[in-house]
């Protein structure tokens, strides 16, 4: 019964489609001939095999977009790379060479700074001042000296004052203190900034004295005053805490005038007012004491000394 069912199913589809070539197959469901069914299994499971033969594969003629992008990529740009590193480079290094000069100048600096302060400190134990504020006066010339040399290596980087300040700014500081502690002994009265520039020749446009600098050297002086105080009054100057007073008590209202930032400055402006409190509880010991010298007392000495 089957090989008849295909011959009369083969006929009939001739006779409708003439055309062998052009042979296409009328929708059937399997479940309808299911002894059909098992028998076409096999061929379609070689078709399925057939498709996945025939993939369509990249040959050497197939064209590919990467590839083609590749051949007019633009060329490296290593060498322009490598050119401005260069000049970083020898940048860097000059950069390091003029500061090791600049630190080579500080240290003798500091080292100047060092004897200024020994002789000074020889002031708290009673010596002959003017003995002692001559050697330390020596030393002010050769730092006159030292910072004309960083002038002149710093006149070889025009505009770069700022960029290698700080080389030498705690230096500086301890100067500008040793140096108003100096023109109070003398004087008492404060060292300006324009007199503190002029002692160490920092008077040209590219060089000068930063104000920072100059204000927290100020700061620094005035923590050498309560132990100044307290050293002459047991040595028997009682006048000298109420001098003292009255100097700390201008130079604290005049930075009260400086609206001043949250940094280092502030923190030393604010120690200050420590120093000054200090000052005044030797003060008001004295003069409990009996031991302060009176208005009275003060004019009748300037007569004398007139006389």
């Amino acid at each position: 019964m089957r090989p008849a069912f295909r011959n009369a199913y083969f006929n009939l589809s001739l006779s409708l489609n003439p055309n062998p070539t052009k042979l296409t197959l009328p929708p059937f469901s399997l479940h309808a001939f299911p002894t059909f069914s098992t028998s076409l299994q096999p061929t379609f499971r070689t078709f399925r095999l057939t498709t996945e033969t025939f993939r369509p594969t990249r040959t050497c003629c197939s064209y590919s977009p990467m590839a083609d992008g590749e051949a007019h990529a633009p060329p490296t740009s290593f060498p322009s790379l490598e050119k401005q590193f260069e000049v970083f480079r020898v940048q860097l290094e000059d950069s390091g060479s003029l500061r090791e000069r600049i630190r080579a100048v500080v240290m003798e600096i500091e080292s100047t700074t060092r004897l200024i302060h020994a002789n000074l400190l020889l002031v708290h134990q009673s010596r002959p001042t003017p003995e002692l504020l001559e050697k330390a006066k020596a030393q002010v010339g050769v730092l006159k000296e030292l910072y004309n040399r960083l002038a002149v290596v710093l006149s070889e980087c025009p505009g770069q004052y700022y960029r290698y300040h700080g080389d030498w700014r705690s230096e500086t500081q301890t100067v500008v203190s040793l140096l108003a502690f100096m023109h109070w002994l003398e004087t008492g009265t404060l060292l300006m900034h324009s007199e503190a520039e002029e002692m160490l020749g920092l008077n040209n446009s590219e060089f000068v004295l930063d104000i920072e600098d100059y204000l927290v050297g100020i700061c620094f002086m005035s923590n050498e005053l309560p132990r100044y105080v307290v050293n002459q009054v047991t040595a028997g100057d009682y006048d000298c805490p109420r001098k003292v007073l009255k100097f700390l008590t201008d130079l604290h209202a005049a930075f009260r005038m400086l609206n001043l930032r949250n940094d280092f400055l502030r923190k030393k402006f604010d120690g200050m007012k420590y120093d000054l409190r200090r000052v005044e509880e030797v003060y008001y010991d004295v003069k409990i004491r009996g031991l302060a010298v009176t208005g009275d007392a003060i004019g009748e000495r300037g007569i004398e000394g007139q006389s």
